[in-house]
């Protein structure tokens, strides 16, 4: 039974992470994670600090429970770079600043560095306004490039087909073929799937507006000795390899891809066919798994439909359970995992301890901490 702990400043509850009901737990590993927690309020998604913070708190963590694999993700950058657009020169500066603390836990730790930076991204060349139709567009909070499409009419389908910004229109059979060897779920995909050109984005009335989005990302850079790597399906495999000689960190380093990349890499593809990953839930469960994972809970899902007062895991968003066959559950030894994108640390790592910021839409909320073993 995992536990939840939320640490807002001034106060730490705990909570079962299944239920969300409190808990009363004062084993050895809770007074731990909430002592690490208590030492390193978030400083907010865009503060200066924010990869400081990944980077600080991964090392305490690392001191008092000496795990031998660890999974970062580096977000500050990213959140800068979508809401806020920075100059050239902000830019590459936060960049340096990113890779720096990256140097900063490899040296600090010991731990061989697996480092995959999430793809590019550019400034919205225009945003795509599909409030008009008679049917029903569900976009998702991090997702620009695709929409998904119920009750679409033939004047709809017309519509859709003059917008400069729509490179496609994908039927629910055509998206499930293109990964007709993974688990689906048919009845969480959309009928349609539309498919933005590179630059456009699709617009939302209730979401705060990026002002950057991800490239065209159809391979992203992978850091670190781990063999052949030809597909971000690859990247779990070499970490297994790895960690059975030596204590590995998987790093994530968000909104950078093989243009601004400090390392040398090695380019693998990030998808399949015409569909590529944004940096989401589906990118990083398909680094953690080793498998595509687009159907779980695909583009276009309606989410709502499972969001009532019996949904379970109510602290993991719009995901209904934990993702089994990551590489934190498969790998026997200690692990943990820190990072500042809310929600995801907890969900798509595996480790037994994730300590993540506890923001949403950009409000610093505090920090959970979750302890899954």
């Amino acid at each position: 039974m995992s536990l939840a702990i939320i640490d807002a400043r001034e106060w730490q509850n705990t909570f079962d992470l299944k239920t969300g009901h409190k808990r009363q737990d004062n084993s050895p590993k809770t007074q731990m994670v909430k002592a690490v927690l208590g030492e390193h309020p978030f400083p907010g998604d865009i503060a200066d600090k924010g990869n400081q913070w990944v980077t600080d708190t991964a090392l305490d963590l690392v001191d008092r429970y000496d795990p031998n694999f660890v999974f970062l993700i580096y977000a500050q950058q990213y959140y800068s770079f979508r809401f806020e657009h920075p100059g050239e020169a902000k830019r590459q500066q936060l960049i340096d600043a990113v890779f720096e603390e990256v140097e900063r836990f490899r040296d600090e730790s010991g731990f061989f560095p697996v480092v995959v930076g999430t793809g590019d991204m550019i400034p919205v060349t225009e945003y795509i306004d599909l409030s008009r139709l008679d049917g029903l567009a569900i976009t998702t909070h991090w997702l620009t490039r695709y929409a998904g499409l119920y009750g679409i009419t033939p004047a709809d389908m017309r519509y859709l087909r003059q917008l400069a910004g729509i490179e496609r229109l994908v039927s629910k059979e055509e998206f499930m073929s293109l990964f007709s060897g993974e688990p689906v779920s048919a009845d969480r995909l959309p009928e349609y799937l539309a498919v933005a050109k590179e630059g456009y984005c699709f617009r939302s009335t209730l979401l705060r507006q990026p002002l950057m989005i991800p490239a065209c990302n159809h391979s992203i850079p992978v850091s670190g000795a781990l063999g052949e790597i030809n597909s971000i399906t690859d990247i779990s495999d070499g970490i297994d390899a790895i960690l059975r000689e030596k204590k590995v960190a998987l790093i994530l380093v968000e909104g950078v891809g093989t243009q601004d990349f400090r390392l040398p890499y090695t380019s693998c593809a990030n998808g399949k066919g015409w569909y590529w990953y944004e940096n989401s839930e589906a990118q990083y469960l398909t680094i953690s798994t080793g498998k595509h994972q687009v159907f779980a809970y695909p583009p276009g899902y309606r989410s709502y439909q499972e969001d009532d007062e019996n949904k379970e895991y109510p602290f993991s968003g719009y995901l209904t359970s934990i993702p089994s066959g990551t590489v934190g559950e498969r790998f026997g030894g200690k692990s943990i995992a820190v990072g500042n994108r809310s929600m995801f640390m907890h969900t798509v790592t595996g480790t037994d301890i994730a300590i993540e910021c506890f923001a949403r839409n950009l409000a610093n909320q505090g920090c959970l901490g979750v302890i899954h073993r």
